[in-house]
């Protein structure tokens, strides 16, 4: 048994004894996560002054797994976990960490990442978003787009431009925003799936306070770039996203913090069915059916009668070739990391293989599918019609995530973007000539 082994293995251990002392399901959610959250199970890859455990990534999706498995409500979910946390960690004082992660990985709160903008999305450091100061707070004017979960977000990861007089990228500051005050109006944006994650943001004469500056006046760049990187690799292949609180949502807006812990919990053996890749009842939407990968679709096209199509047969081996890619890139970060060393540009190459696994998902499922493919349903109503009406109850999941799978390729940070990071960043290819590094921005053309 290798150090590596024998280290998982007392850790999950160690979590096993503490589920079996701590676990109540007559406890609330709130009671639940703050058990979960303050003894370090909810966000273990956090440092150990950020209410972590300092494991690596590939360890804390075991760490969720077994919590799953044991029937335990998991972490909660979302943005704040996932983006605002580690980076707050990496860039916060101690001050922030206990006053911003302690309500995250207790999930008390809610976030959402106020970085793109109408004008400002492949090159987000041209964003127009003003921040001037007032006293101990400053004004907030400007727009905001794309913003996953806005409208049940009590806070925002906030990006403004505080200094127009220097290049682009040294004017940008970075804030704990609070999106409960006037002149933030969330405005949500329906999507072509029927539903409708992302908003637009419209702030006016909004306010945050100086004490909520991360990381420093006019180095939120440095602070932004922690956030993506963060987000590419929860987003991409191996990056293990998926694992979290279910249907207990953090936050104040959604009400799952005073309700039983227990009554979001399936039976353990179902539980235990879904942590490990059952294809006994449908993935959620959309993201679950991407997140399902090729033992989903190879259960699917069994059930269609297609599992004997070469054609089929490849493509499902690719796909499952993909799925293994990015588990393995996992594992190899693991492995540098834990010798003080790290793979440059690897969370762009996961984001760029995630972006495969979903196109191919998508042209896959449509070609077992089959005509259903052409059919989706928008409401609750309408979904039990399709499966009567098809008798497949895979059906509305693969539409929805045919429909959806133009979005992953471009939100984190599109394709395009992630090679020329890889291109200039970690190759060292020359880059596209500008003046964009040393020109004040006031400076700079704007898109009209």
């Amino acid at each position: 048994m290798t150090d590596e082994t024998s280290n998982i293995e007392e850790l999950l251990s160690e979590l096993r004894d503490w589920l079996g002392e701590n676990w109540d399901p007559d406890l609330t959610v709130a009671e639940w996560w703050e058990r979960l959250g303050t003894a370090g199970w909810s966000a273990p890859g956090l440092p150990t002054n950020a209410y972590g455990r300092a494991v690596a990534r590939a360890d804390t999706v075991s760490v969720a797994t077994e919590i799953v498995n044991f029937g335990a409500l998991g972490a909660p979910a979302g943005l704040g976990l996932l983006l605002a946390a580690p980076t707050i960690a990496t860039h916060g004082s101690q001050e922030q960490i206990d006053h911003y992660v302690r309500d995250i990985v207790t999930g008390q709160q809610a976030w959402c990442q106020l970085f793109s903008e109408p004008q400002a999305g492949s090159d987000l450091a041209g964003l127009q978003t003003k921040a001037m100061k007032d006293g101990d707070e400053w004004i907030i004017n400007g727009q905001k787009v794309w913003t996953s979960g806005g409208q049940y977000a009590d806070m925002g990861m906030l990006l403004a431009r505080t200094d127009p007089e220097v290049p682009k990228h040294q004017g940008i500051s970075y804030f704990a925003f609070d999106m409960h005050q006037d002149g933030v109006d969330v405005r949500p944006l329906k999507e072509m799936t029927g539903h409708a994650l992302f908003n637009e943001v419209f702030l006016t004469d909004a306010r945050v306070a100086d004490a909520a500056l991360i990381g420093g006046l006019n180095n939120g760049w440095a602070a932004a770039n922690t956030t993506l990187m963060n987000e590419r690799a929860g987003l991409g292949s191996g990056g293990g996203n998926a694992a979290g609180g279910g249907l207990a949502q953090p936050g104040t807006v959604m009400g799952a913090l005073s309700k039983r812990v227990g009554d979001f919990v399936a039976p353990k053996s179902k539980a235990t069915s879904k942590a490990a890749g059952g294809t006994g009842k449908p993935a959620g939407g959309a993201l679950g059916a991407m997140r399902g990968g090729a033992g989903m679709l190879i259960g699917l096209a069994k059930s269609k009668g297609v599992n004997t199509d070469a054609g089929v047969r490849q493509d499902l081996a690719r796909l499952y070739t993909l799925g293994e890619l990015g588990r393995f890139n996992g594992l190899r970060v693991k492995a540098v990391k834990e010798q003080g060393g790290d793979i440059p540009g690897m969370p762009n190459v996961a984001k760029l293989s995630m972006s495969q696994i979903v196109r191919l998902t998508r042209d896959l499922g449509l070609r077992i599918s089959g005509p259903a493919g052409m059919l989706h349903a928008y409401d609750a109503d309408d979904k039990a019609s399709l499966v009567q009406a098809t008798g497949d109850p895979f059906a509305g999941g693969i539409t929805e995530m045919a429909l959806f799978a133009q979005a992953p390729p471009i939100y984190g940070g599109t394709d395009q973007v992630q090679r020329n990071i890889i291109g200039e960043r970690v190759l060292g290819l020359p880059k596209e000539p500008n003046n964009d590094r040393v020109t004040p921005f006031s400076e700079l053309p704007k898109n009209a």
